[in-house]
């Protein structure tokens, strides 16, 4: 199971600080997730993501399913084992990929048929198989089946999908019964607050140890996603964690801890790192631009990464125009330092009552291209 702890809520705004505990450790929120969808971060070691004070990880249980398998990870002492990572993991379900690789999969009134996209054998992915699959991986926090449809989407598609997502997450959780493992549901229900609403509600009546906005970022307008967002926080419980999948540019990770949210995950960080796109709090840099060729500086002047104090801009343009191995994992600890750093900064100016004009400098500077 799990406890959550409120701390300390802005003045101003709807942000929290809290403290999460679990089987492997406890967890300051708000806080952000980097993804390990097959139990590893991109070009990154456990050691350095914990240095850059990260305290949880995401695991896609699908994903590792396919490959090395639940039941051989459940063999080698479970993905903390397995991964040499002993603080805490959330698993996702695998409903995400239902829209993913919508084109090798069948969504039916009891599961989700897939494609392997690695030998194309066929898998039926039900709501009993997702629960079991996740407990036998040994996470921390488990989540629901669900059905992530694509936007656009017609309102009667949204209407039979929230109906199939809650009817599976009641399964979900009838058989995880009393494990140890928390369990969040997923409120789905696209652009429409209705859907949305009834969503939200049938999972209470469920009762969960959490809840998931989910089928978010996938196209919508971003006036829309802060809309939705504000919505399901008012209509969750307060003593909850809130947890907003998918979504985590530093805007959309400000935006949202100022509506209440509390988790994030997202492969924003490293994604854009492997391609030469690097946060600061002064903009982005895109290190391939030629202006950089010769740039002596560092990423930026106030990091402190090992990447910023050791290499300069026109090094690591070298390095990226030159396609070397090094350049994946001095742009990813970049980007992941500056993310550790955004959360701790986070959680510091609610403290403080600061973080309105914390959030309100960090988007009027960090559109920038630099």
């Amino acid at each position: 199971m799990l406890n959550f702890e409120i701390g300390i809520t802005d003045k101003t705004t709807e942000a929290r600080t809290g403290l999460i505990q679990t089987r492997h450790g406890c967890v300051e929120t708000p806080t952000f997730m980097p993804v390990a969808t097959q139990g590893t971060v991109k070009a990154m070691t456990p050691q350095e993501i914990e240095s850059f004070g990260f305290q949880m990880l995401v695991v896609n249980a699908y994903h590792m399913y396919l490959r090395p398998g639940h039941l051989r990870v459940e063999r080698l002492g479970g993905l903390h084992e397995f991964m040499s990572w002993n603080k805490p993991i959330l698993t996702d379900s695998g409903g995400f990929q239902a829209l993913s690789l919508s084109k090798v999969r069948d969504i039916r009134d009891d599961g989700i048929i897939f494609q392997s996209h690695l030998d194309g054998t066929k898998h039926y992915l039900t709501p009993e198989r997702c629960i079991k699959i996740q407990d036998a991986l040994g996470s921390d926090i488990m989540m629901c089946l669900d059905e992530c449809p694509p936007f656009p989407s017609t309102y009667e598609y949204m209407k039979r999908s929230v109906e199939l997502t809650n009817r599976w997450a009641r399964i979900c959780k009838e058989v995880t019964g009393d494990n140890c493992r928390a369990l969040f549901g997923i409120v789905q229900g696209g652009i429409h607050s209705d859907l949305r609403e009834k969503s939200a509600h049938g999972l209470l009546e469920i009762g969960f140890d959490g809840y998931a906005i989910g089928g978010l970022g996938i196209g919508e307008p971003k006036e829309k996603t802060h809309e939705i967002t504000r919505l399901i926080v008012s209509e969750t419980p307060h003593e909850k964690p809130r947890y907003l999948m998918g979504l985590g540019s530093p805007e959309d990770i400000l935006e949202a801890v100022s509506k209440g949210v509390d988790l994030f995950d997202c492969v924003v960080p490293t994604r854009n790192a492997r391609n030469g796109s690097l946060f600061t709090n002064r903009g982005k840099v895109v290190i391939k631009n030629a202006r950089y060729a010769e740039d002596e500086s560092p990423i930026d002047l106030d990091c402190e990464c090992y990447t910023c104090k050791n290499y300069s801009r026109a090094y690591l343009r070298h390095l990226y125009m030159s396609r070397e191995i090094l350049v994946l994992r001095l742009l990813t600890f970049h980007n992941l330092y500056y993310y550790g750093s955004l959360m701790k900064g986070i959680r510091e100016s609610i403290k403080s009552g600061e973080f309105g004009s914390f959030k309100s400098t960090l988007i009027s500077e960090g559109g920038k291209d630099l």
